[in-house]
C-alpha cells in the first residue's frame, strides 16, 4: 500500500494578495515520515541504508561534547524504552516493565558489556554514525545528484558538536544499481547523547508543494508590504481582523514555508535572522537541501499544515502509541528546532554545511 499525505490548500492565495511574491515561489517536497518498517530499497528516515559491504561504515573522529545530559543510553535501550512507552500508553494498568522487556534490557546490558570489555570506550574513539535519511531520486526528483548517482544517504554522529551543540552530519551520494552486496549489520555507537538523535524508522509519503519565503527572508520593502493590513483588506481574502496589528503573524505560520521534514523550499528561520552561507570551495551561495525537523506541524495556526489525512488526529492532540502525533520520527534537534542541510548549487560534491533553526 502506498502511503499518501496531502497538505491542505492554503486558506489564502498569497499571490492574489501580493503578486510581487510570485517570482519568489520555490518548489519543495514534504517527506511526511510515518513510523514503519522500510527496507534498503525504499526512501526512509531512520531506516536501513543501501550500503556496500566493501565500503567502510562512516565513523565520526571529531571531538565530542561529553556533558552529562541525563539521556545517554545505548541505541538498543532507547528502542526498548520507546516500545515500553507505546505498550504502557495502550494499557496504563499494565506493568511498567514486563518480564520480556526486562529480559531484553538484561540482554542489552550483556551485549554492551561484551563490546566494552573491561571498561568504557575512550572519549576520543571513533563513533559509528547513525542513519538519518535515505532518499531515492525516483521518489524525490528535486534532488540534484552528481553524475549517475540516484541516491542520497544522510548520517550523523549521536554526540553534540561545537558550535551550537548539534550532531555532526555526513552526506553520501551513490548509484543504487552499483550496490551489489549490502552491509547487513552496520556498527552502532555505544550510546546516544540524547534519545532525540536516534530516528525512529519511518516510511515516506513525498508530496510536491510550492513555498514562499518567511518574512525574514523578504527585502525590507516587501516586508513592509506584507505588514500592510490595507493590502489584505483590499484583496478581500477574509483574514481575521485580529491580525490587523501584525499580519506577519498570519503570513509566516500559514502561508510561507512549510514545517516538517522536507527537501528544497525555503528555510524556516526564527532561531536567528537569515544569513547567507557560501561554499568553501567555489564561494557560490549555498541552497537548502534537507530540513530535519523536530515536529511535522505546530499548534495554533501551524495545525493548518497537518495533512488532510491527519487533520482529525492533529486537532485531537495528545499522543499516539506513546509519542506525539506530530513527531513520528522522534527526532529532536536543538530546542525542538530544525536542522537545515545546505549544499553548493554548483556541485553537490563540494562540502555541505548545516544549521540549527
Amino acid at each position: 500500500m502506498v502511503l499518501v499525505r496531502t497538505t491542505p490548500p492554503r486558506p489564502v492565495d498569497v499571490t492574489a494578495v501580493f503578486p510581487e511574491l510570485a517570482p519568489l515561489a520555490r518548489p519543495a517536497i514534504r517527506l511526511h515520515p510515518r513510523p514503519g518498517s522500510p527496507s534498503v530499497e525504499e526512501s526512509s528516515v531512520g531506516g536501513p541504508l543501501l550500503w556496500p559491504v566493501d565500503e567502510p561504515w562512516p565513523h565520526c573522529e571529531a571531538s565530542h561534547l561529553h556533558y552529562d545530559s541525563g539521556f545517554r543510553q545505548s541505541p538498543a535501550d532507547v528502542r526498548l524504552m520507546r516500545r515500553r512507552a507505546a505498550r504502557w500508553h495502550g494499557d496504563h494498568n499494565g506493568p511498567w516493565m514486563t518480564p520480556e522487556e526486562q529480559a531484553v534490557k538484561e540482554q542489552n546490558a550483556a551485549a554492551l558489556a561484551e563490546r566494552l570489555g573491561t571498561g568504557a570506550p575512550p572519549a576520543d574513539c571513533p563513533v559509528p554514525m547513525l542513519p538519518v535519511a535515505q532518499l531515492y531520486l525516483r521518489d524525490i526528483p528535486l534532488l540534484r545528484p552528481p553524475g549517475k548517482a540516484d541516491l542520497l544517504q544522510v548520517l550523523w554522529c549521536p554526540y553534540d558538536h561545537e558550535p551550537y551543540c548539534k550532531p555532526s552530519t555526513a552526506l553520501f551520494w551513490r548509484s543504487a544499481a552499483e550496490v551489489v552486496d549490502i552491509l547487513a549489520a552496520p556498527p552502532e555507537p555505544y550510546e546516544v547523547n540524547d534519545d532525540g538523535y536516534l530516528p525512529e524508522p519511518c516510511l515516506l509519503a513525498p508530496e510536491a508543494i510550492i513555498e514562499y519565503p518567511n518574512s525574514l527572508d523578504l527585502s525590507p520593502q516587501m516586508r513592509l508590504m506584507v505588514e500592510d493590513w490595507s493590502r489584505w483588506q483590499a484583496a478581500g481574502v477574509g483574514v481575521d481582523s485580529s491580525y490587523a496589528d501584525s499580519p506577519r503573524d498570519f503570513y509566516d505560520p500559514v502561508l510561507a514555508d512549510a514545517p516538517g521534514w522536507k527537501v528544497g523550499g525555503w528555510p524556516p528561520w526564527g532561531r536567528t535572522d537569515p544569513h547567507p552561507l557560501f561554499c568553501t570551495v567555489c564561494d557560490a551561495r549555498m541552497v537548502p537541501l534537507l530540513t530535519i525537523a523536530s515536529f511535522e506541524w505546530d499548534g495554533g495556526e501551524g495545525l493548518s499544515w497537518a495533512p488532510g489525512e491527519d487533520q482529525a488526529a492533529a486537532h485531537a492532540g495528545g499522543r499516539c502509541c506513546g509519542q506525539s502525533r506530530s513527531q513520528p520520527t522522534q527526532v529532536e534537534v536543538g530546542s525542538t528546532d530544525n536542522m537545515q542541510i545546505y549544499v553548493c548549487p554548483t556541485s553537490p560534491e563540494h562540502p555541505h554545511t548545516d544549521l540549527i533553526q
